[in-house]
């Protein structure tokens, strides 16, 4: 090759490399720039950004301080396009915070200055709100609005705000007492550990009022004289929302208190650290609803504004960059019957064991009454709880045998005992002679016969077990009760001893006393039951990664399984509805329970005639075993489950029950 074509191709490689000097003109670093400003200030860390006449350690330092009334919510800062003017350059820089489900949107603007061959930012407050000067800071204010109450049958005010007092110890108007002194007294004059509250009130500042307790206005035995009595002991009056009682469907609704880590965390923003929020059952579950949504307002103010000094100012001397007003939280509907659950709770009330007494309307499903004693220990056994259901489940058994073509008049063998694959099955202890032998189904059925049932065994498969429970509404899932709920599980397969000890309500099958009750719901219908709890679910989202069951206030009572919210055996297109004709034959045998059976104790009851069905259930080790007691009855528009978790027999434990129930509820 010779020179001159050496010196052109020297002279082209130049030409094109100022070219693509030329085209890049430092833009592509003002645009990093940029991009990293942005992502630092969403983080709110800009210790690493690279400031032109700042230090950023100090940039950093005054970043925190300017929104720290914020934290821990952080914006989301995207930079746009830029402008250039030589070495300087500008990009809007578009903010998002988020507040619950409000967004504060603005864009500043934000400037760069090229030094060298690098692009710099310049530090400006400006660039983190609009027009904020380099002494003021950013403040956020916050009011909730009124919980929503929650409602039972007929809108009966179930939850409302109820006047209460705080009393504690205010620890200025001590004067010169002893703080550990008063607060020993005040602790066992209203009960709470004096050890404890002693210690809370000495480590409380010199200015703090130490609540010891919260107590009802009304009905309250502690007086404002005894409480006043004690140096720098008050009461505060003060109205939060409560039941109509402390116990009163405690497990169902739940309660009112300070939002939990896990609350605030799984919120999204919507809580922070001293917000009231639902614990456990429905004010946890439709926390969101009945919470409403808190007024926010985000100003700016100088850094050494007093609080004194707002106060006493003629006009704010504040300015309000973002504003959302309060919205009001949604009533919760329910069909709970203030005073049916109430007489649930009270016929419970001497009951030492878990126990339960569910009451629903078969016409329409609504639940009216879903008591858990105070053996539960603040566990949801009415609607939770699992259970083996012993005999109650022979209405189950009685729909399949329906189904091959058995009638109340059927024949079957009822005998002392019954072995198979080795295990010994018997009838419940003081098992009448005078029906063992060849009875009809109807008379097997109102004596509880257990060996006449499980020799019908190999005629009632275990899939036919599992069909007619769904075709009662049990063991299926809940799509209207609006609550967490366990409706039973019933295994579609089982041989040997299984399947026999299923045919009495035993082995893996497992029922809650909700789901009792829609078994003998189903029978008063004539169709399957759907039970209902609350009215309006979809009024609010519930509250996002909590369950009403997964804060209960104590662990679940012994039981076969752990409380889920879903059946574990739903309802597929196989399994019909139980029949009218199939609902009138069950109704004529949980008839004859009281007119020749176990519980001739209901025929007193007043109003229409009763059907029930009894049932014992054994668990455990011991020998002998303990048992369960239950016992359900359907009376006019009315179904009851009664459910005693260590109550020997469900005719003389949960039948008494029971009958002072219906008596009652006339």
């Amino acid at each position: 090759m010779g020179k001159t074509t050496k010196l052109s191709l020297a002279l082209a490689v130049l030409i094109v490399g100022t070219t693509l000097v030329s085209c890049d003109d430092g833009k592509s670093g003002a645009e990093a720039a940029a991009q990293q400003l942005a992502t630092a200030v969403s983080a709110l860390d800009v210790g690493s950004v690279a400031f032109d006449g700042k230090d950023a350690a100090a940039a950093n330092e005054q970043l925190h301080t300017v929104f720290a009334s914020l934290d821990p919510q952080k914006p989301a800062v995207q930079a746009g396009g830029l402008s250039f003017d030589g070495d300087n350059a500008s990009a809007p820089l578009a903010y998002t915070w988020k507040f619950g489900e409000a967004e504060w949107k603005y864009t500043v603007s934000a400037k760069f200055k090229k030094s060298g061959d690098k692009w710099r930012a310049l530090w400006d407050p400006a660039i983190l709100v609009p027009g904020l000067a380099d002494s003021e800071i950013v403040t956020k204010g916050s009011q909730s609005p009124q919980r929503a109450d929650i409602l039972g049958a007929n809108d009966a005010q179930l939850v409302t705000y109820r006047p209460v007092v705080n009393v504690g110890i205010d620890k200025p108007q001590l004067g010169t007492a002893d703080p550990a002194d008063s607060a020993g007294k005040l602790a066992a004059l209203v009960g709470v550990d004096p050890a404890g509250y002693v210690q809370q009130v000495k480590a409380a500042g010199a200015q703090a009022f130490v609540s010891a307790i919260t107590l009802r206005e009304e009905g309250r035995t502690i007086t404002n004289e005894q409480i006043q009595a004690i140096p720098g002991a008050r009461a505060i009056p003060a109205s939060i929302p409560l039941a109509p009682t402390r116990t009163f469907a405690r497990a169902v609704l739940g309660s009112v208190g300070e939002a939990t880590a896990e609350q605030i965390e799984a919120s999204g923003g919507s809580l922070a650290p001293g917000d009231v929020a639902g614990v456990g059952g429905l004010q946890q579950q439709y926390d969101k609803q009945l919470r409403g949504t808190d007024a926010v307002v985000i100003r700016a103010q100088r850094a050494d504004l007093t609080r004194e000094q707002i106060q006493s100012s003629a006009t704010d001397p504040r300015r309000v960059l973002f504003e959302v007003a309060p919205k009001p939280g949604t009533p919760l509907k329910t069909t709970l019957d203030p005073r049916l659950q109430a007489l649930a709770e009270s016929t419970l009330e001497g009951v030492g064991p878990a126990s339960a007494i569910v009451a629903l309307r078969p016409s329409s499903g609504a639940v009216l009454a879903a008591a858990s004693g105070p053996g539960s220990n603040g566990y949801n056994t009415a609607m939770l709880g699992q259970y083996a259901p012993g005999s109650i489940f022979k209405m189950v058994d009685s729909l399949a045998m329906f189904r091959n073509g058995m009638t109340p008049d059927s024949t079957v063998q009822c005998t002392p005992t019954l072995t198979v694959d080795g295990r010994t099955f018997k009838n419940s202890e003081g098992y009448p002679e005078t029906s063992l032998g060849a009875v009809t189904l109807r008379d097997a059925f109102a004596h509880s016969c257990n060996t006449a049932f499980i020799s019908q065994r190999d005629a009632v498969s275990q899939a036919q077990l599992e069909a007619a429970a769904s075709s009662m509404g049990v063991a299926v899932e809940a799509p209207k009760l609006g609550a967490e709920a366990f409706l039973g599980s019933v295994p579609g397969q089982a041989g040997g001893t299984e399947h026999a000890a299923s045919m009495i309500g035993q082995g893996k099958v497992l029922l809650s006393p909700l789901a009792a009750a829609i078994m003998a719901g189903s029978v008063a219908k004539g169709a399957p039951v759907s039970a209902q709890l609350v009215l309006n679910p979809d009024a609010g989202a519930p509250a996002a990664g909590t369950t009403a069951g997964s804060t209960a206030p104590a662990t679940a009572p012994a039981a076969e399984a752990s409380a889920t919210a879903t059946a574990e055996a739903p309802t597929t297109a196989s399994d019909k509805p139980i029949t009218a004709a199939e609902a009138r034959n069950l109704g004529d045998m949980m008839r004859a329970v009281v007119t020749s059976g176990h519980a001739g104790f209901l025929a007193s009851v007043p109003g229409e005639p009763v059907g029930a069905k009894t049932g014992t259930a054994e668990f455990g080790t011991g020998n002998p075993p303990k048992t369960h007691a239950w016992i359900v009855a359907v009376h006019g528009d009315l179904a009851v489950a009664v459910f005693v978790e260590d109550g020997g027999l469900g005719a003389t434990t949960s039948g008494p029950l029971l009958k002072q129930f219906l008596t009652a509820a006339g």
